[in-house]
């Protein structure tokens, strides 16, 4: 029987039998990890709140090599990172930026670059940064970090060189106007957004966070969630619900049981 210990951040859980819990890790030095939480949902369990999503922690676990579900000894909490639970915005894009780790990363494939890149990401929403930009700038390195580099100097059909007069972003990059296809997922980027998403890539993760870049900035976010969908093969469930968010704001909302609902919806939703 194996130990393993690293440094992870909860991505997602969902009960078993009684008393325990299935939950799912993102490890610095394991990736993707699962694991059962023995009693972790009774009332006095060892566990405490260490296994709410998003919370990092050293985990201890052991690993039979019979199962891919580890036993989890214990989790210390390092930073529950509980400013971001206690706005309804910040914990919806919590959730987002969470789900793209869970959904887009496989079981045991060690990323200290993504690991690394989801910590200061959530550290950042804990700060006077905008959570949506905060988003923006992890999708953007999440998806190169994972090999998905969208290709912005010239057409992915016909290697025609960038600008063009209409561009279009494609799964793999720019399509020009001759090679966009009725029926093709491409969307429209204006030249503003495209020159944006190339500075966003790459300046330093402190500058990407405050750079100005005006009105490209929504756009970029709808085309980061089109593109994160194409990738998960489905919209994101946190997707759905920070648009529901936004379509009754300003009006009055119970955020209370909103966070209730998202935290059960995502914990379960993780692989």
């Amino acid at each position: 029987m194996a130990l393993g210990k690293s440094s992870a951040v909860v991505i997602g859980s969902f009960p078993l039998g009684e008393s325990d819990r299935v939950v799912t890790f993102y490890s610095r030095e394991f990736g993707k990890i699962r694991g059962v939480a023995r009693a972790a949902r009774r009332v006095r369990s060892r566990f405490g709140s260490a296994l709410e999503l998003g919370t990092l922690g050293e985990l201890v676990f052991f690993d039979t090599g019979r199962s891919e579900l580890v036993r989890i000894d214990h989790f210390d909490i390092t930073r529950p990172f509980n400013r971001v639970r206690e706005d309804l915005e910040r914990l919806a894009r919590a959730a987002w930026i969470i789900e793209c780790v869970a959904r887009l990363t496989a079981e045991r494939d060690r990323h200290v670059a993504l690991f690394g890149l989801l910590v200061r990401a959530l550290r950042a929403l804990e700060g006077a940064v905008k959570p949506a930009r905060v988003a923006l700038a992890f999708g953007v390195r999440c998806i190169e970090a994972l090999g998905h580099r969208p290709r912005l100097d010239a057409c992915v059909e016909c290697g025609r060189a960038y600008p063009f007069s209409r561009a279009s972003l494609g799964a793999g990059g720019l399509v020009c106007e001759t090679c966009v296809r009725a029926g093709a997922d491409a969307l429209p980027i204006s030249p503003s957004a495209i020159d944006a998403l190339d500075r966003l890539r790459s300046l330093a993760w402190d500058e990407a966070l405050v750079r100005p870049i005006g009105r490209a900035e929504a756009e970029l976010g709808g085309l980061l969630d089109t593109q994160v969908s194409r990738l998960m093969g489905h919209t994101p469930r946190s997707t759905k619900f920070l648009r529901e968010l936004q379509r009754i704001s300003p009006a009055p909302v119970d955020r209370a049981a909103a966070k209730r609902e998202n935290m059960k919806n995502m914990t379960e939703a993780s692989p």
